[in-house]
């Protein structure tokens, strides 16, 4: 039988998303992009709740193409508040788009977000030792400086915790246990 860390549930949805891609270095920008709008999405929710609505938000959300989504207006934030297909929250969709605008300049200043957000953990991903999930942190130092800088670039719904799953998500940091069969990357 094969070992998964133990937030994989049976869920096939869950075993695959952390199969295929839990811990997995991301360096595209559009994928980045669709991560820490999805991770934000999630705030006070569990992600399962926001993995089972991908699609729906892909679908919703242009594919997280960042320029099309920096110019969304009032009729299109009022289309999505009525779709049932993803999180309703007011304040979360208002997020997208300014992170949006705040991704393009970011793009702008750094050449792509990939080069700027990996500079928190200086390029490499970072291989933690954790025995078991109660072991892995809800944030690090790293995280809050990764949250406080993109705050100050105009981010929303990018504290220390979400940014730490962002980083989780997107492979900045390797946190399957060491009981799992994709520890430290083996078999990927």
């Amino acid at each position: 039988m094969t070992r998964r860390c133990e937030w994989a549930t049976s869920d096939q949805i869950y075993i695959d998303y952390h199969d295929d891609e839990w811990g997995r270095p991301t360096h595209d920008d559009r994928e980045l992009f669709e991560m820490l709008c999805l991770e934000g999405a999630q705030a006070g929710l569990s992600w399962i709740t926001i993995l089972k609505r991908r699609e729906n938000y892909r679908a919703a959300f242009d594919n997280f193409d960042p320029k099309l989504v920096s110019a969304y207006d009032e009729s299109k934030i009022n289309e999505l508040l009525q779709n049932e297909g993803i999180i309703r929250n007011k304040r979360k969709i208002h997020s997208v788009i300014t992170n949006a605008q705040a991704f393009l300049q970011v793009q702008e200043a750094f050449g792509t977000f990939d080069s700027y957000i990996w500079q928190f953990i200086g390029g490499e991903p970072v291989l933690n030792d954790w025995a078991t999930h109660a072991e892995v942190p809800a944030a690090t130092k790293e995280s809050e400086q990764m949250s406080k800088d993109l705050k100050k670039r105009g981010f929303k719904f990018v504290g220390p915790t979400i940014c730490y799953a962002f980083m989780q998500a997107t492979g900045m940091v390797n946190d399957h246990t060491m009981d799992c069969f994709l520890y430290h990357g083996k078999n990927k």
